[in-house]
């Protein structure tokens, strides 16, 4: 699928949701749970997107092995649902810095409607790779034992492997812009108001507007945590540089298919 047929979706309403995860990779609901819970909550287009498959170990990510399963059940939902739900094969890509993403033959080849760049892992300084995703209390062991509490490299080294994936491209959606900062932020609280991350995510932001990919604002956490990412400041820029955004929810439980995103498409009305 395009990025003009991805954009045409997002234009005919708000009857979308393009991130969406299964029990092959993290997920918690089978496919066909989403899909029911989808057609309640109004949404004609539903993606899935599980945790792509990823040459490190990671029990989060899918196994390249279970991609052919993954397959053979999202095309008999498009063949149950449609045409009332239209279905799409997609995966969330995760990119390792320098080793593996979107751009990787291994996901060219497979034959995606649509994939999801996202940054996800870190690589320590011997190269190995940490998944900073988790929890706060994951993510602070981890700034302990992997990172000696280099919050600057973290940060930093995030926001260079979301640049390189950018010019690699490979994928049309953009993951969780500047997801680093939730559990950064609380790490080094105000690590958001300090120059220096302002800058880095600023620079990152104007290199996507200049990409032309689309830019997902993911509602994932907003009832726990209270945010939206990419951060609710960045919108008003996003939008005036023309850049596509669309809603998801990164749902991961049939009953979050649709959490959040009226909030953040009536948010972001303010800014169209």
């Amino acid at each position: 699928m395009t990025v003009g047929r991805l954009k045409d979706i997002i234009s005919s309403g708000e009857g979308y949701n393009f991130h969406t995860h299964t029990p092959w990779c993290d997920g918690h609901s089978a496919p066909r749970e989403m899909a029911l819970a989808a057609i309640a909550a109004d949404i004609s287009h539903l993606g899935f997107s599980p945790h792509s498959p990823v040459p490190v170990p990671s029990p989060c990510n899918m196994a390249m092995t279970d991609v052919p399963a993954y397959f053979d059940a999202i095309t008999r939902l498009r063949d149950e649902f449609y045409p009332g739900l239209h279905v799409y094969t997609g995966m969330e890509v995760d990119y390792l810095h320098g080793l593996y993403g979107p751009a990787s033959p291994e996901i060219q080849d497979l034959g995606l409607d649509f994939a999801i760049g996202s940054v996800h892992f870190i690589p320590r300084r011997d190269g190995r790779f940490v998944d900073i995703d988790g929890n706060f209390d994951s993510f602070t062991r981890k700034m302990h034992d992997d990172f000696g509490g280099d919050i600057v490299y973290v940060v930093n080294t995030f926001y260079e492997a979301s640049h390189r994936m950018l010019e690699l491209g490979g994928f049309e959606i953009l993951g969780h812009a500047d997801k680093v900062a939730q559990n950064a932020g609380l790490y080094h609280p105000g690590l958001e108001q300090e120059g220096w991350y302002r800058d880095l995510a600023d620079n990152f932001l104007k290199a996507v507007a200049e990409s032309g990919v689309i830019v997902e604002i993911n509602t994932k956490v907003r009832a726990d945590k209270g945010r939206f990412f990419p951060h609710e400041r960045f919108w008003p820029r996003l939008v005036e540089s023309g850049v596509a955004l669309m809603v998801n929810s990164d749902a991961h439980y049939a009953e979050k298919i649709n959490a959040s995103r009226g909030e953040a498409l009536e948010t972001l009305q303010r800014y169209a």
